[in-house]
């Protein structure tokens, strides 16, 4: 069965109905920049809207861009996170893991076959398209690239795929590269940072039926 992520989630109502939906994972994005973002203490309000999350419900993960072990430090001291997706070089992403002891997704952007990660060191990858020029955040954008470049790679280590995925494209997607798991945040929204339970209802349902 393909596994499911919903990031970039920044409200309770979402937050139960990703519990409700028995999700795999709900994301938290960290980077100002973000309409989704939200700072540590918000994030800790929304986990602690699930009674008994660290032992129930989806595993939460954390979003950084280019984080510093300061702000790494400040919010896992304020929110519990059980994995770090980090946007930042792949040494960077090693020295994370190192250093906070936590499962690492590092995330990488897929122009060609040449750009897919090989390293087993690292415990997973998020595999999207690649930022352009003028972009100010990297994903939650909306943007697909070529599945098929992935269809017959061999990953190193678990992988999940990313990027424009919503309830339209999601079995596509699946049928094409077979991920283990699929991520997605403005596929199921209304309008940038806010999420809409139909969509997500969606989105659950068309992973669940190709799955």
């Amino acid at each position: 069965m393909t596994n499911i992520k919903i990031c970039g989630i920044n409200d309770i109502p979402t937050m139960e109905l990703c519990h409700a939906l028995n999700v795999n994972w709900t994301g938290f994005i960290f980077h100002p920049s973000s309409p989704r973002f939200v700072s540590p203490e918000q994030a800790a309000i929304l986990h602690a809207s699930i009674p008994d999350m660290s032992k129930n419900g989806p595993a939460r993960v954390g979003l950084f861009v280019e984080p510093s072990d300061e702000i790494l430090e400040k919010t896992l001291g304020t929110v519990p996170l059980n994995i770090l997706q980090i946007y930042a070089s792949f040494n960077r992403a090693l020295e994370i893991k190192k250093r906070f002891k936590l499962p690492v997704w590092h995330a990488r952007g897929i122009s060609s076959s040449e750009d897919l990660p090989v390293s087993k060191d690292i415990n997973g990858y998020v595999i999207e398209a690649p930022k352009q020029s003028g972009d100010t955040r990297p994903g939650g954008l909306g943007r697909t690239f070529d599945w098929s470049l992935i269809s017959h790679w061999n990953a190193p280590s678990f992988w999940m795929l990313a990027g424009g995925l919503t309830p339209n494209n999601v079995q596509d997607a699946i049928k094409t590269c077979t991920p283990p798991a699929v991520d997605v945040s403005s596929g199921v929204e209304d309008r940038p940072g806010h999420k809409s339970p139909i969509l997500i209802k969606d989105f659950v349902k068309k992973v669940r039926e190709r799955a």
